[in-house]
């Protein structure tokens, strides 16, 4: 009869669809979601602290190239290490001729067997000329876009060879290519798909996009018609990023024109949300290097902001962040190597931005001042003309690899490295900390009549854990993590409760009633969380820390039987490994696809709340088992 109505009473609850722990308010402004909000406190904090040592930066050059010199540590630092150089094996697959200049159709390898195609605009005449790389911004078409064969003409009829390439998933560098032959998403998409394997392994996707562009000027820079002293760098949008990064990172960069990029991450991080997976790097944000550094990091070498003032690129940071490449600029005593130019248009490489961009080249890089006039309806070529490789895919090259071929045999290397993992060297890696380190976690109780006892849990300042308690058993206590709301485990509570287990049911930081409603794209709470360094995964370990032992208390036991679901599974995985006296047995139901699995995965970027950055360097999934069998 006892187990009769015990299921009787949670189907009732199970049925009231408001059931909710959290009051109905809570969550529901999205400018103020719990993640949101937590995280935004913590960037408005660094951010004010950089802007601190800015100030005290900005009163000499002596202190001002000391800051110079921190941010490019750590630039260098949080890429990580960069392949060696190979042969890049160039070879010029066709030309096409224009009025004043030539197109020629490149092909090489920025490391064996990976592809980089490439259009180089010569100018006609023997040189040697000044040159710009162009890598391109989000285009499906890559190099073919037409706003970008538009800038790479004009500059190339006025004396510049143009490198202008494919970024990694665009034009004819698709890493997702469906059997049938078609391109399943988007670039930006794809770039999303791509950004968890390369954080698991340790720099992220932009380690590898700004190693292609440093090869790709090692090309640029080694023809004979180019004169290496003279180098510049332009690109829109995700080719600004590109620009940005590269400048900041390779020397050789006389002249750069990043455009719709350079903003604030104070801004950014509201309005539109972090930047692709490419943008992005680990503890960016709580090192103190914001957008303005790209640019202070190369003072006082010539530079140009391309900004729109109709961008969802925020133009209220852009000015914010000339501002300070303006003072900097200043105390170096070159302020005129400084320049924005905005333009009332969207987002987009637009003609007066084109235009600004061969004025601003041609003052720095040949010594003159021009007045540049793109004209009128510039013919383009069609996108099959610049293909460098036969059907317009660098995937059906012989023995070419792909990026996901590449993380493979990154992860396999890794794994021949990795020494024995104990629990002292797995905290070290991730962070996490102990139960007896946590703060004392406050557990409210919410009023409610009858079972189950509302409770919400708070490990910090900001944070709220909504959870549903049935205290009545004298089994092995059981603690419970949905990965998609507290509702979802009723069935499998009423039958543990059945065998007289009292239950614990908690939504852990960023599920169930807390979970972030996404502003940009799946995984904005989770880059900004990255940027200040912060792992989700170690995070949720910690919530089942304070659960865990709040339960364990509760029942006067010393350890706690946890059940995970779907994303909090590799959470869990890490709380029994370190905790093995608290947690004495697991139970792991639907978990998300493994790290490996990940490497390869079409839907990674699904799963980047079960990631902990660079951890595949160290250990992988199946090394915590033998903490949780008892071993040290």
């Amino acid at each position: 009869m006892f187990r009769l109505l015990l299921l009787f009473s949670l189907l009732i609850v199970d049925a009231r669809a408001e059931l909710r722990v959290l009051p109905k308010d809570f969550n529901a402004d999205k400018e103020q979601q719990m993640m949101r909000a937590y995280l935004r406190q913590q960037v408005h904090a660094a951010m004010d602290a950089r802007l601190k040592e800015l100030e005290e930066a900005l009163q000499s050059p002596a202190a001002l190239a000391a800051y110079q010199g921190k941010r490019k540590i750590f630039l260098r630092r949080a890429l990580g290490e960069m392949p060696a150089r190979t042969p890049l094996k160039a070879r010029v697959t066709g030309m096409l001729r224009e009025e004043g200049f030539s197109i020629e159709k490149v092909l090489f390898e920025s490391r064996p067997g990976f592809y980089v195609t490439a259009n180089v605009y010569r100018p006609a005449g023997k040189g040697p000329f000044p040159a710009v790389l162009h890598p391109c911004g989000h285009s499906a078409n890559g190099k073919a876009y037409r706003e970008y064969q538009k800038a790479n003409r004009l500059l190339a009829r006025h004396g510049f060879v143009v490198l202008c390439y494919d970024p990694i998933g665009q034009g004819e560098r698709r890493q997702l290519i469906n059997a049938d032959g078609r391109l399943p998403l988007r670039p930006t998409s794809e770039h999303a798909v791509l950004g968890p394997a390369p954080i698991l392994l340790g720099g992220g996707l932009g380690r590898w996009m700004v190693w292609d562009a440093v090869r790709a000027l090692d090309y640029l820079a080694g023809r004979p018609e180019v004169d290496a002293k003279r180098l510049g760098c332009m690109g829109n949008s995700g080719g600004g990023n590109l620009t940005s990064f590269l400048m900041a990172y390779d020397d050789r960069i006389v002249a750069a024109a990043p455009g719709c990029f350079i903003t604030t991450h104070r801004r950014k991080n509201e309005k539109p949300g972090p930047g692709d997976a490419e943008q992005n790097l680990f503890a960016q944000i709580r090192e103190g290097f914001d957008h303005p550094d790209f640019i202070l990091t190369r003072a006082p070498k010539p530079t140009l902001i391309l900004a729109a003032t109709q961008d969802f690129v925020p133009i209220e940071g852009t000015w914010e962040a000339f501002r300070q490449a303006q003072r900097a600029y200043t105390v170096f005593g070159l302020p005129e190597r400084i320049a924005l130019i905005e333009v009332n248009e969207k987002h987009g490489f637009s003609r007066r931005l084109r235009e600004g961009a061969a004025r601003f080249f041609v003052r720095w890089l040949q010594g003159r001042h021009l007045e540049i006039i793109e004209p009128e309806n510039v013919p383009v070529r069609a996108e099959a003309d610049l293909w460098a490789t036969p059907d317009g895919q660098v995937l059906r090259l012989k023995n070419a690899r792909s990026i996901f071929d590449w993380f493979k045999a990154d992860a396999r290397q890794l794994a021949v490295q990795h020494k024995p993992l104990t629990r002292e060297r797995l905290r070290a890696i991730t962070g996490i900390r102990a139960p007896k380190d946590l703060p004392i976690a406050k557990v409210t109780e919410r009023l409610r009549e009858g079972l189950p006892q509302p409770l919400i849990f708070t490990p910090e300042t900001g944070i709220s854990l909504p959870a549903l308690y049935w205290p009545q058993g004298k089994q092995t206590p059981i603690l419970i993590t949905p990965a998609d709301g507290l509702k979802t485990v009723f069935p499998q509570i009423a039958k543990l409760q059945a065998d007289g287990h009292p239950v614990l049911a908690v939504d852990l930081r960023d599920l169930g009633e807390t979970a972030t409603r996404n502003w940009r794209f799946y995984g904005a709470d989770w880059y900004i969380g990255y940027l200040l360094g912060h792992s989700f995964l170690a995070m949720r370990t910690e919530d089942i820390f304070t659960c865990a032992h709040w339960l364990a208390q509760a029942h006067y036991t010393k350890s706690i039987h946890l059940i995970a679901h779907g994303e909090t599974v590799t959470a869990a995985q890490h709380a029994a490994a370190l905790e093995p006296k608290l947690i004495s047995k697991i139970t792991l139901a639907n978990p998300s696809p493994d790290w490996q699995s990940l490497l390869t995965h079409r839907q990674a970027n699904r799963y980047l709340h079960t990631v902990h950055p660079r951890a595949l360097r160290y250990y992988d999934l199946p090394d915590l088992k033998k903490l949780q069998a008892g071993g040290n």
